[in-house]
């Protein structure tokens, strides 16, 4: 068997969750052979590589998402019903992978630089504004499709290999590729979402700066747009927890396509206990990135120092991602004269660290599902995180959870808060072993890495192997 794994902007070229996930996912699959797709913005090589690719990743393509300009002279043989087609997917009244199918036909669209050049696109240019009766200036209105569309029409214009099963990590352009790659090759696509990409997009959009307040709808409505033709094609559609499966619901998912498959993790009997701690000892499992609020964590440890509490905090994590930001929260940390307490320690091995850690702590401003947070939950560590995500249903439990709580959840960017948090958990070390413990008997009735394994391979094999013609139930379990 063969399937097809697209990666935005991650595997294997940057560490975080995603990567995580999907290198786990290989790795365990050692009889299913893997092609590797990877959208990145620009060419990447061996030395940008993060992880090492497995044995039975038997291809890999790196994709980029913008290339050089391509011209070409091309006679445009579009018919009245594709020229209809294409003005239909362009304004958003149409999912038909026929449109897709269409603009990835090199021969009849032609590479995307010259398409934009065409009579053809210009009349469709005139229809499409004429329809949408926006304000702006018709000659912005051409630009903004141009750069909207050059992706697209690239993306769908690259050869892809043969698989039997197609399985994307996210919507956007790695489920525009999905999408295309099932109806071109007529095989099962199987749709996962850590975090709802369309809904991050427009968080992104609103508050930019490149694009012009009357085109920032439209642009939106192309990610929307891009998630429900996933939505539409993929067989199943599944993600990490209730919370993103009722935003799938609210932008387009078939409900009886829905699943809820969590992240697993291993239990690792062989951690030791760090029996040689003099202080209070804090520990995140992060990149030093932005979206995981770095500067919170430092001004919580900065708030801690002046109340007097006797701690030590250690930063567990790459940060030559963003390094500008890297050295920002250092340079922060040195003016706040906490090189004594806190501790950035690079890409370490965890393991090393986790036993050694009183409690964890995460407070990122957008998460899916975090695998740092399973992490110190399978080693018996209690957290205080941010609500994000499902921080909260990992911390406190879903409805029906017998266990209790490992944690406490504050809001994002509350440093005050967090140093109030861990205050009080050095006040009561009594309640951290049970926290702890709460915390592992969670991950081993519901996080389990061979669970996650077993359902997605069983996935494979009854898409694969059947044509996609059964489809397991939201309901069923492996």
């Amino acid at each position: 068997m063969k399937v097809g794994i697209i990666a935005e902007g991650s595997y294997p070229y940057v560490n975080g969750g995603v990567s995580s996930w999907i290198h786990t996912l290989i790795t365990k699959m050692e009889d299913i052979e893997f092609s590797l797709y990877t959208i990145t913005p620009e060419q990447k090589g061996e030395k940008d590589l993060k992880y090492s690719l497995t044995q039975n990743t038997i291809h890999h393509q790196n994709v980029e998402l913008l290339s050089k300009p391509v011209y070409q002279k091309t006679k445009y043989r579009l018919t009245e019903e594709e020229r209809l087609l294409l003005f239909e997917w362009f304004t958003f009244q149409t999912l038909d992978p026929k449109a897709l199918l269409l603009l990835g036909d090199a021969e009849k669209i032609g590479p995307a630089e010259s398409f934009f050049e065409s009579e053809c696109f210009y009349e469709l240019v005139q229809e499409c504004y004429e329809f949408e009766e926006l304000y702006g200036s018709f000659l912005d209105y051409m630009w903004m499709l141009k750069s909207m569309y050059t992706p697209v029409i690239h993306l769908l214009q690259q050869d892809y290999a043969e698989v039997d099963v197609i399985h994307a990590a996210s919507t956007g352009y790695g489920g525009l590729i999905g999408t295309c790659i099932s109806a071109a090759q007529n095989i099962p696509f199987i749709l996962t979402e850590h975090g709802i990409y369309s809904r991050e997009r427009e968080e992104e959009i609103l508050q930019s700066a490149w694009i012009p307040v009357v085109y920032k709808k439209r642009w939106i409505q192309l990610f929307h747009h891009l998630s429900k033709h996933a939505y539409q094609q993929a067989s199943d559609i599944i993600t990490l927890f209730e919370r993103n499966r009722g935003y799938q619901l609210e932008l387009g998912a078939p409900p009886e396509k829905t699943a809820i498959v969590p992240n697993g993790i291993e239990i690792n009997p062989a951690l030791k206990v760090n029996v040689s701690k003099p202080v209070f000892h804090i520990g995140s499992i992060v990149r030093v990135v932005p979206i995981k609020d770095i500067k919170t964590m430092i001004y919580a440890a900065n708030q801690l120092k002046r109340w007097g509490c006797v701690f030590h905090w250690s930063i567990l994590g790459p940060d030559e991602e963003m390094p500008e930001y890297a050295k920002e929260c250092k340079d922060l940390a040195e003016s706040l004269e906490l090189n004594d307490t806190l501790t950035f320690t690079g890409k370490v091995n965890v393991n090393d660290y986790l036993m050694g850690f009183d409690v964890c702590v995460l407070s990122s401003l957008s998460e899916g599902q975090p695998l740092a947070i399973l992490e110190g939950m399978a080693a018996g560590k209690p957290w205080v995180a941010t609500d994000v995500g499902s921080c909260r249903e990992l911390i406190e439990g879903r409805e029906d959870d017998p266990y209790g709580s490992c944690g406490f959840v504050i809001p994002p960017i509350q440093p005050d808060e967090l140093a109030d948090r861990l205050r009080w958990l050095m006040n009561h070390p009594d309640l951290l072993k049970r926290m702890g413990q709460n915390g592992l008997n969670r991950v081993k009735n519901d996080y389990l890495l061979e669970d996650v394994i077993g359902y997605y391979k069983s996935l494979y094999i009854q898409r694969g192997g059947t044509g996609g013609r059964h489809r397991i139930s939201a309901s069923e379990t492996v």
